[in-house]
């Protein structure tokens, strides 16, 4: 048993127990699993689907809850249920709000990524992190770690650019970025046909039409966002493959880690940069 602990481990990435020393998981492909850097943190944050996911939310929570100290005073209860425990405009743009006020009028392009991590409302936060647990699981299961964090990214940098360029003012929220993972699932159900591609597509094509209506009842949904991050998640699955096609690549891990970086650069900027700005007020 002693032998057996100094020569294998838990893989990173699909937690089966491999070699030690094996140069690839014969289960998940992943190369070197027992390389030091592949089980600490944040790598390991980043080669689990779990951990990333979990990573995601918490970033959400944290700008959200970040967001109501920022506010000039307590924030209340309100009798529409979507505005109960909103931070204030003020609040959501320190941190790094996006639409046209932010990008034309300050330069703050960096915003269409930090957007994807503010919230308008307690009700906003909850439906978009039960949206996000459920279905970027499926996209990982099915495009890999790597790629479905390059389709949350930059899918949600399109439908914020889309819905900029369309003359939205003011945006923020996940929910681009998981039009944009719904939008890959869709593709990929289509492309991969037969009864299981036909099952996705139907599963995930009940969430995309949710959406359209809650976008055309709602007031104040940016549709535009909303389109656009599913059209980038429905090309941008179309770019990258999927698993069934290939498994990822080192381009795609290059790719998925560089993003990674580049949201925490941006989003500990926005950390900065808010509370700056709320204590110059």
């Amino acid at each position: 048993m002693e032998n057996l602990r100094k020569h294998a481990i838990l893989c990173p990435n699909c937690g089966k127990l491999v070699g030690r020393n094996e140069s690839r998981c014969p289960y998940c492909g992943i190369s070197n699993p027992g390389s030091w850097w592949k089980n600490r943190l944040p790598a390991r944050a980043f080669l689990s689907g779990n951990h990333l996911i979990r990573l995601i939310i918490y970033a959400n929570v944290g700008m959200y809850l970040l967001s109501l100290l920022l506010n000039s005073r307590p924030p209340g209860f309100s009798a529409n249920p979507f505005h109960v425990l909103s931070p204030e405009n003020s609040s959501l743009f320190f941190l790094g709000a996006t639409g046209s006020v932010p990008i034309e009028r300050y330069h703050r392009y960096w915003t269409l990524i930090s957007a994807s991590y503010l919230h308008g409302g307690l009700l906003h936060l909850l439906f978009n992190m039960i949206a996000l647990r459920q279905i970027a699981g499926l996209v990982i299961e099915e495009f890999g770690l790597f790629r479905m964090f390059t389709i949350f990214t930059v899918g949600g940098v399109i439908g914020f650019w889309i819905s900029y360029r369309a003359g939205i003012i003011f945006t923020i929220g996940a929910s681009a970025s998981i039009c944009a993972l719904i939008g890959s699932i869709i593709y990929y159900g289509i492309s991969r046909g037969g009864a299981y591609g036909k099952m996705i597509y139907t599963q995930i094509g009940g969430w995309a039409l949710g959406i359209i209506l809650f976008g055309l009842l709602i007031p104040g949904i940016n549709n535009w966002g909303h389109g656009g991050g599913f059209l980038a998640g429905m090309i941008l699955g179309y770019f990258l493959g999927y698993q069934d096609k290939g498994r990822e690549t080192r381009f795609h891990r290059i790719l998925g880690t560089g993003l990674f970086a580049l949201t925490a650069v941006v989003l500990a900027w926005a950390i900065i940069a808010g509370i700056y700005l709320r204590m110059g007020i």
